[in-house]
């Protein structure tokens, strides 16, 4: 079950991110047949239709992959009118249950969401070949044809975000971190190291990056995406060796970010936030007037056109990777923050956009799916 503390994700949050990070939990329970998108009405195939998810350790309100893969399974539950069953994992061991209890619920089409949860899906669709899958941030050769990848080259996002840092740093030092090393979260910290380089090069500043050296391909992790407190520890060390713009790429670990960030400023600090995955403005309750931005996987259309393709009897196990280009990711408004980021940077942002798009800037990672 969700959990009572799980939020509404705001407008923004529906269409930003249809489906992430990765699953686990309790056994699936079930959502009555949504209604109709407005002027249409249900057919026969959706009404007998279940579209399933399972999540990855952090639960579904975690305010970030989670829960926007969650809200984007709800979207299309409510403009198609599928049912839909869903597990939410609590730790590693949960993923293996929590999925094989979908293929016991009639599912349709299982999505699972995030890295971690590649080799347990690559296990159970093997297993399962005459039922579906859709499979965010994870992508293998191996898969059989019954699963479809849904990738992001969020290092292109990311970029604009480090560039964004760098252009409005007042102590000249930015700073990120990871939940886990793995290539879905070092490729947003790659696309923040190489934004913040490309400011440097262009201004002839010196903008220091801390938790992150992308030649090395070393930094600072929590090692889970649970822990918030060890969040909360990493980030105030941050703000100690001076950083005032931080990017946690830790699911709901940056909670804890969030916290030492309102603290700063209750002290009187003037500490922003970059958040990932979804629009933290739209998602989190605390510290919204210190969200900068935020790097967004826009996952609703996608999901809803893969359960759409599944209905319509068109299911391809061919990746859909989302680019700048395509509107797969994309930088969030700056909101609150609008005031605080010159007129300039806005301009620069758009053309450094266009020249990611025209291949003028090369954005390299090796978590990229297109590397």
């Amino acid at each position: 079950m969700l959990k009572g503390r799980r939020l509404a994700a705001g407008t923004a949050a529906l269409s930003a991110a249809a489906l992430l990070l990765a699953g686990c939990g309790a056994a699936p329970s079930s959502g009555s047949s949504g209604a109709a998108a407005s002027g249409g009405s249900q057919n026969a195939a959706a009404k007998s239709y279940t579209g399933c998810i399972v999540s990855d350790s952090g639960g579904f309100d975690d305010r970030s992959f989670n829960q926007s893969s969650y809200d984007g399974l709800m979207k299309t539950k409510k403009d198609l009118g599928i049912n839909t069953k869903q597990a939410e994992s609590q730790a590693a061991t949960d993923f293996g249950p929590n999925l094989n209890s979908m293929m016991q619920g009639n599912c349709n089409l299982t999505v699972t969401v995030g890295f971690n949860l590649g080799d347990t899906t690559k296990a159970v669709a093997a297993k399962n070949p005459k039922k579906h899958f859709a499979i965010i941030d994870y992508s293998d050769p191996k898969f059989t044809d019954n699963v479809k990848p849904i990738v992001y080259d969020t290092a292109q996002a990311a970029f604009m975000a480090g560039y964004l840092a760098a252009a409005t740093t007042k102590t000249g030092k930015v700073a990120t971190y990871g939940g886990m090393n793995i290539p879905t979260v070092t490729i947003f910290m790659d696309g923040f190291s190489d934004g913040v380089k490309y400011y440097n090069q262009k201004k002839s500043k010196n903008v220091q990056l801390l938790g992150w050296n992308k030649d090395s391909q070393n930094g600072t992790f929590v090692g889970n995406f649970e822990d918030s407190g060890k969040g909360k520890q990493n980030t105030v060390n941050f703000i100690n060796e001076g950083a005032d713009v931080i990017m946690p790429v830790a699911g709901p670990v940056g909670a804890g970010t969030i916290d030492a960030a309102v603290d700063a400023k209750n002290a009187g600090k003037d500490v922003k936030l970059i958040w990932v995955d979804s629009d933290g403005f739209e998602t989190n309750t605390k510290g919204k007037d210190q969200m900068l931005s935020s790097v967004m996987k826009l996952m609703g259309d996608a999901v809803e056109t893969v359960v759409k393709d599944d209905l319509d009897g068109k299911f391809s196990k061919t990746p859909y990777v989302g680019t700048l280009d395509n509107g797969g990711v994309a930088l969030a408004p700056f909101h609150d923050q609008d005031k605080n980021v010159s007129a300039d940077t806005k301009s620069e942002l758009d053309q450094i956009k266009k020249d990611i798009v025209s291949g003028a800037i090369k954005v390299t990672s090796k978590g990229s799916p297109q590397s």
